[in-house]
């Protein structure tokens, strides 16, 4: 066998290799450089936040809404009603862990406005 085809396979034997894999599962699937908008679930419970939700997803059309799915139900369907009714891109991602699956905090994001690319990403929040 080559030294190509050994390290090809050496490489791919379990899964395809992640560049980043922390930071894309903090940002809910993105990398930090294509996210626009980034609310931790503490975030999304006060009053004010989805005004400036919805003022942000009607300038920024382009993008897409990610939700954790992992969040309370009612959290989940105020920013997904406000994505239909927008008709905004959206995802639900649940991201469960592979043998186990960390307590969501607070402290985690449940809602990120990210572009398909970080050169059409204008940052908004952080």
């Amino acid at each position: 066998m080559s030294k190509k085809t050994e390290d090809y396979i050496k490489r791919h034997l379990f899964t395809q290799p992640q560049i980043k894999p922390d930071e894309r599962r903090a940002f809910l699937g993105n990398y930090r450089d294509r996210v626009a908008l980034a609310l931790t679930i503490q975030q999304l419970r006060a009053t004010r936040t989805l005004p400036m939700v919805t003022q942000i997803l009607k300038r920024y059309p382009q993008y897409r809404l990610y939700l954790n799915g992992r969040m309370g139900e009612t959290l989940i369907q105020r920013y997904l009603q406000l994505a239909l009714k927008l008709d905004y891109p959206f995802t639900i991602l649940t991201q469960k862990g592979i043998r186990k699956t960390p307590a969501l905090k607070e402290s985690d994001f449940g809602l990120v406005v990210a572009a398909k690319d970080a050169a059409s990403r204008q940052l908004i929040i952080f």
